[in-house]
């Protein structure tokens, strides 16, 4: 398939040179048990036609938002920030402008980019705090710059109807911490996520299928001697392009499932069972594509709720991405 083609002839099968970088926004969310029942691995990241690796030269800046609300129950335990609280509620927004560059020459037969993705987070978090004299209420907010998501190997490998993908993503704590806050911008710890993914294109029908499975590694918090444990995960979507005036709409449905398959760990701190993470969710997307040449633009608005949680917050994910590839 010729990447460069414009999509105005073959809007399916072309529609892989418009698409973009799939990186993991790197605001601490509430999508793995792990610490504070938050995690790298964060819901419909990685998981449409818009999160394919970019297979065409050149720039692509790629800015998005996401909005999360959930809670606990009123008896869960959680470890954070160095306390134990109870029936936390949780309210994230965050902004990551990224920025990838796709070079001209292949690397192992495939488009090879390197990107980074900073973020900007205002988090927002209840509950009851355990203490000596009782559990006390509290509330604590936090905003400003948070952790960083550095790429240095996104791959896609094109093939008749089948994209294939291949994602490295270092998390960098960035992001302020404080111990016995509730509420902080980042994580505080180091964190490695590999991504392979499969996406399939019907040229006649504008049929498009996604799948990506991934695995999360997490270091430990130097500040509270506690490391998450490892989550994988996987996510995918079904899309349906329909032409509308010199661009397409595109509607369907995305979903994920995430699982922790090792137990955290906290030298001193009793927790009752593993805290292990088992999480998933389906729910609509809906976009627009202009394709323009080279030059092309995506918008896309996702819904992801939540259907089935254990230790980790439960709630509803709204995503709005965009981007320009040039």
């Amino acid at each position: 398939m010729n990447a460069r083609k414009s999509v105005f002839d073959a809007p399916v099968a072309n529609a892989s040179a418009l698409l973009v970088a799939a990186c993991l926004l790197s605001a601490p969310m509430p999508a793995g048990a792990a610490e504070g029942g938050m995690s790298y691995y964060v819901p419909g990241t990685m998981a449409t036609l818009i999160d394919r690796a970019p297979v065409q030269a050149g720039w692509v800046i790629k800015p998005q938002y996401m909005h999360y609300d959930g809670d606990f129950s009123a008896s869960s335990e959680t470890p954070i920030a160095g306390v134990v609280a109870l029936g936390l509620d949780v309210d994230i927004d965050a902004f990551a402008p990224g920025l990838i560059y796709t070079f001209e020459q292949p690397v192992l037969g495939a488009k090879y980019s390197l990107g980074a993705f900073p973020s900007w987070v205002d988090v927002d978090v209840t509950g009851l705090v355990e203490t000596p004299f009782g559990n006390l209420s509290r509330r604590d907010s936090a905003s400003g710059l948070g952790d960083t998501t550095l790429i240095p190997a996104l791959l896609g490998w094109v093939d008749d109807c089948w994209q294939y993908n291949f994602l490295v993503a270092l998390h960098a704590p960035t992001g302020d911490y404080e111990t016995g806050r509730l509420a902080n911008e980042g994580l505080n710890y180091w964190a490695i996520q590999t991504t392979v993914g499969a996406g399939y294109s019907n040229q006649a029908a504008g049929f498009n299928f996604s799948v990506f499975a991934g695995l999360l590694l997490n270091d430990e918090n130097s500040d509270t001697d506690y490391r998450s444990g490892r989550i994988a995960h996987l996510d995918a979507s079904v899309q349906q392009m329909i032409k509308a005036g010199s661009g397409f709409i595109t509607l369907g449905l995305n979903g994920y499932w995430a699982e922790q398959f090792s137990a955290d760990r906290k030298p001193g701190l009793i927790i009752r069972g593993n805290f292990e993470l088992r999480s998933a969710g389906i729910g609509p997307v809906v976009g627009y594509m202009l394709p323009m040449g080279r030059e092309n633009v995506l918008l896309e608005l996702s819904w992801l709720p939540e259907m089935e949680t254990e230790n980790t917050p439960e709630g509803d994910y709204y995503w709005l991405k965009f981007v320009y590839q040039f």
